[in-house]
């Protein structure tokens, strides 16, 4: 099983050394700050995870506490009938037969209201922290939006982004950007993996599509570079 799911621990540590990476690359960009960031979203995550992977005891122990009693009013109920069979009329029967099934039914609304007050509490925490994690997705994608390599050699106008990047940093700067946004969609897939509710579960694998489109605008920024660079080269080679 250790290859089959996603250890939260092992996401926690490639965004550390992820971090690391960028801070020592790029000292001064706010990407660091950005991976920190979702550093303390994984950390999250994985506490989050972990309780939903766990049964609230006091909700089991209420639908406990409504069976017990919805079990003993009913033999309570039984005894009666039982007692007075043989000295009241059948009226008093269907009576008290009437009164057994609506103390059934309210039992039973009280099991499916607390059993499914569990899976509710359990979907707006997950809900809560995807919407988090999709936000910091769109974070990553404005910081690598200015990033464009056809604009190398361009002439450069008053309102134009700084481009003081070189191809070589460029393409450590977008890569970085694409493994952020990779992790952020195992992080989202971690909240499907052990809870296994229909909402979370469509919720994550949107966000999982949404860090994929994003990853794969900034390779094709990447595979721009690389190919000027290589272009560049073999013209260098010609001359």
């Amino acid at each position: 099983m250790a290859y089959r799911t996603i250890d939260a621990d092992l996401v926690l540590q490639t965004l550390e050394r992820l971090r690391l990476r960028i801070k020592e690359r790029f000292p001064n960009a706010g990407l660091g700050n950005v991976c920190a960031e979702l550093a303390v979203l994984a950390t999250d995550t994985k506490s989050h995870v972990t309780k939903l992977a766990k049964p609230m005891i006091w909700i089991r122990v209420g639908v406990a506490l409504v069976l017990a009693a919805g079990a003993g009013f009913a033999g309570y109920g039984i005894h009666t009938i039982g007692y007075q069979s043989g000295a009241t009329e059948m009226l008093s029967l269907v009576s008290a037969l009437e009164s057994a099934v609506n103390l059934l039914l309210v039992v039973g609304a009280g099991v499916f209201s607390l059993t499914s007050l569990e899976a509710r509490l359990k979907r707006h925490t997950a809900m809560e922290a995807l919407h988090e994690l999709r936000s910091i997705i769109h974070v990553i994608d404005l910081h690598q939006l200015t990033k464009d390599p056809v604009m190398f050699g361009a002439k450069l106008t008053k309102a134009s982004p700084d481009r003081k990047l070189s191809p070589f940093e460029l393409v450590r700067y977008l890569n970085y950007c694409s493994e952020m946004l990779s992790l952020s969609g195992k992080l989202a897939a971690l909240y499907a993996q052990d809870f296994n509710d229909p909402d979370v579960i469509e919720a994550a694998s949107d966000i999982e599509q949404l860090a994929t489109n994003l990853s794969q605008k900034v390779w094709q920024k990447i595979t721009i570079v690389q190919t000027s660079g290589k272009a560049m080269s073999a013209l260098e080679n010609l001359i």
